[in-house]
């Protein structure tokens, strides 16, 4: 692909805004980020805090636990802990820093302050907006779209930023959001080219990044207790063989950072649990094949694009389980390392998303892990399915002949389909 091409960049520039850094679940943390970029404008404590959040927010916050608040769940901690102590420029760790006493302090912030928390419905399936007071002075802050996407800002009633006519549920369909590169540029023919051909200069840091930081969580979520330890009891129970290993490292990773882990994570289509989902088994295969720097970048720039790929059209948050996208194109990278052609990864992913494409969302917590361990297989599972000569074909379920058509029906599926089973699943969780 030639470097100077519109696509070459527009490829590199979607791996510099997919693959960033993140400290605990995403959607907790967006709501810190908004909590202390709120804080932040209204310059000082406030006396009163009122949230709204749309549902799929509700869902992904209820039940996973925020880092470096002292085991604490939920939208209020997460919010206390982006007022108390949390640092706006650093975006997705925003509360990565915090000290033994500001631990303290949110604890007892949140014993003082009464935080109305209230659904909101203003058509995006992401949003959350954060209003402060303190006597007569307000400061809100609204994200919207995506976990950093702050686009509306105001000060004591004067409006000081205003991008929310840029936003709007369409856009999700056609692949843009405000702000960002158009993923709709993104074929797997075309990702299969780039990695092939890139300049892995180009790519280098970001990757080199997601390889020290998920290896390093993976590390510490098979090291010690976290969650329901679905990594170490792969590994205990199913063999060391580089194939479980792949699968029992990446479920690790969620353990550990599903249970309030104060490690950072790459993230990739804006969660943590798929950066490390699509990274690790494709680090782990390289080592055991021993490949080259070279070739393991190649093979992550594939995975991570057509994870990307994948999940642009269904959407940021959905009923559709975001490890599916991510183990699927791990798989991809695995067949990229062995030397599967654009046709072996074409097949490799249709092959993956035929077996777990039904697995649903039901927030961040525990079972994530366990997820991630079935979608893995799964990719795994697709392209040894193509060395077999075997093949799922069209008219197979929601198969379509071809890798594009395949990709546009679990889209459909996951943006569509499971609209109202996304709404089920979330009253069913405020239930409990």
């Amino acid at each position: 692909m030639d470097k100077t091409s519109k696509l070459y960049q527009a490829y590199c520039q979607i791996l510099k805004e997919e693959l960033i850094p993140a400290m605990g679940c995403t959607e907790p943390i967006a709501i810190a980020y908004a909590a202390a970029k709120a804080r932040e404008v209204l310059g000082k404590e406030p006396d009163s805090v009122k949230i709204g959040v749309s549902y799929n927010i509700i869902k992904n916050v209820k039940s996973v636990i925020v880092p470096n608040t002292g085991g604490m769940k939920g939208i209020q901690s997460a919010a206390a802990a982006g007022i108390v102590a949390g640092q706006a420029d650093k975006a997705l760790e925003v509360i990565s820093q915090v000290s033994a006493k500001q631990k303290q302090d949110i604890t007892e912030f949140l014993n003082r302050m009464e935080i109305c928390v209230e659904p909101i419905d203003q058509g995006m399936i992401f949003d959350i907006v954060i209003r402060l007071g303190y006597g007569a002075e307000s400061a809100v802050v609204r994200i919207a779209q995506y976990h950093t996407n702050i686009v509306y800002i105001e000060k004591n009633g004067e409006v000081l930023l205003d991008h929310t006519e840029t936003i709007n549920q369409p856009a999700v369909h056609d692949h843009t959001e405000e702000g960002l590169t158009d993923r709709s540029l993104l074929t797997v023919d075309d990702i299969y080219e780039f990695a092939n051909t890139c300049d892995t200069q180009d790519v280098k840091d970001v990757l080199d990044r997601q390889i020290k930081y998920n290896t390093e969580i993976s590390q510490e979520g098979l090291s010690h207790e976290w969650g329901a330890n679905v990594g170490s009891t792969m590994l205990k129970y199913y063999g060391n063989d580089v194939r479980n290993r792949a699968i029992a490292k990446a479920a690790a990773g969620s353990d550990a950072r599903m249970s309030g882990c104060e490690k950072p994570v790459i993230i990739n289509s804006g969660s943590g649990n798929q950066g490390m989902t699509v990274s690790i088994p494709v680090i782990e295969y390289a080592k055991e094949l021993n490949c080259s720097q070279e070739k393991l970048y190649r093979a992550l720039t594939l995975s991570n694009l057509i994870a990307i790929h994948e999940k642009s059209g269904i959407g940021r948050l959905s009923a559709y389980c975001g490890a599916v996208s991510a183990g699927c194109a791990a798989g991809c990278g695995i067949a990229y390392l062995h030397d599967a052609d654009n046709e072996g990864i074409a097949h490799t992913l249709v092959n993956a998303l035929a077996i777990v494409s039904g697995i649903i969302c039901d927030g961040a917590k525990p079972s994530c892990a366990a997820k991630i361990a079935s979608s893995v297989e799964a990719g795994i599972l697709g392209y040894h399915m193509y060395l077999n000569g075997q093949e799922f074909r069209g008219g197979d379920g929601i198969v379509k002949k071809g890798v594009e058509n395949t990709i546009r029906n679990v889209s459909r599926l996951g943006r569509e389909g499971m609209r109202e089973t996304d709404k089920e699943i979330v009253n069913i969780m405020m239930e409990c």
